[in-house]
């Protein structure tokens, strides 16, 4: 659905906004969804995640459904905001709920599987999407619209009430605990040093690709990293977790990441950048779903919505930087004569990342569900 506002609103073809409009639109989407996840969180804690995510999903499809009647940038504005609070709404709540509802052993496959279907949704959405835009951009927002409406009704059917183990110590005074847990923020703190990289993918690596290639490039490019992801996270995952502990995964994960940008610095035909992407993806698959059990590890019982609202600080701290210092360090390094400058610095960061997770998660055993 995003993509497709973009090219109806300002597009070729389109009403002809400004880019820089729509632009505003979706970052403001973006930074009420972000910013509300933290709440999401530890709301979840006081209420259950199962209210939180079918209002979620109630919202996100009144969202939708607007952009496809918005005729004026408040409106489109006042569309994607609803849009947005239904994404904070839901997000850390689901995480919640499926620690809930897994046993410790199984947390991290579970999360690969979400994190699988994310990227299965990835990979089809823009293609069901450019299909339903020849029937009009109304009935894309409106089919868009309905997926959520579906998502809601199985959600009401077969998910549990979970209650709230903790309930006095939730709410406002979860986050404040998850902010007082000095591993905890150190841990979600270093990590906005990853999502500086996770975010490259759109920013200074689909600025290389287009360089090398030509605008055509971005399709090849995404479509190999959700691709990916869909036929390797699991199997990939599961042999990770036979051979490695889940932090030592993450630290190299990262690590991976980390050094698969600093290869672009030689990838001088498409090709080979598509060879780093691979690699890069295969970093990025691991990541999310160690980070996620890593985070149900740390919370107490009662607080995990909180942990995992709290922890969406780095996505969110860690995705603005990001998309600011890629462009930028591009920039800058055409005007310096020196294209390696992006790729070394974003390999610099991987590095300090790597090293500050294993120092954030020293001592922490595999077995520990939450910090004293």
């Amino acid at each position: 659905m995003i993509p497709l506002v973009t090219v109806h609103f300002s597009g070729p073809g389109g009403l002809g906004w400004s880019a820089a409009s729509v632009g505003l639109v979706l970052g403001l989407r973006q930074l009420t969804q972000q910013g509300l996840t933290v709440f999401g969180g530890a709301w979840a804690d006081r209420l259950g995640p199962k209210p939180l995510i079918l209002w979620g999903c109630a919202l996100r499809t009144l969202g939708f459904a607007g952009m496809g009647f918005a005729g004026t940038l408040p409106a489109l504005l006042a569309a994607a905001l609803l849009a947005g609070i239904g994404g904070g709404l839901f997000d850390a709540p689901k995480n919640a709920a499926i620690t809930q509802v897994t046993r410790p052993e199984h947390r991290t496959r579970m999360f690969s599987l979400t994190s699988l279907s994310g990227n299965a949704g990835m990979v089809t959405g823009p293609l069901i999407g450019a299909a339903l835009l020849g029937l009009g951009f109304r009935t894309a927002a409106l089919v868009a619209a309905s997926v959520y409406v579906l998502a809601g009704l199985v959600l009401a059917a077969t998910l549990p009430h979970l209650r709230p183990a903790a309930p006095a110590g939730s709410g406002l005074a979860g986050l404040r605990q998850a902010a007082a847990d000095v591993r905890f923020r150190r841990f979600t703190l270093v990590l906005i040093g990853y999502f500086i990289l996770s975010t490259q993918i759109n920013v200074a690596v689909t600025l290389k690709a287009v360089a090398l290639a030509g605008t055509g490039a971005t399709g090849p490019l995404y479509g190999l990293s959700a691709g990916l992801a869909v036929a390797l996270q699991y199997p990939l995952l599961r042999l990770t977790e036979r051979h490695l502990p889940t932090r030592t995964a993450l630290v190299t994960a990262v690590s991976l990441v980390g050094l698969s940008l600093g290869l672009m610095s030689l990838a001088h035909t498409f090709a080979a950048l598509l060879a780093c992407v691979a690699l890069y993806s295969l970093g990025t698959m691991i990541v999310y779903p160690t980070q996620q059990t890593l985070t149900a590890r740390f919370a107490p019982p009662g607080l995990v919505g909180s942990y995992f609202g709290f922890a969406a600080i780095s996505l969110g701290a860690g995705g603005a930087v990001g998309s600011v210092l890629g462009g930028a360090l591009v920039d800058a390094g055409a005007r310096l004569g020196w294209p390696a400058l992006p790729w070394l610095t974003l390999a610099a960061i991987g590095a300090l990342s790597a090293l500050g997770l294993r120092w954030a998660l020293r001592g922490l055993d595999e077995g520990q569900t939450h910090t004293d």
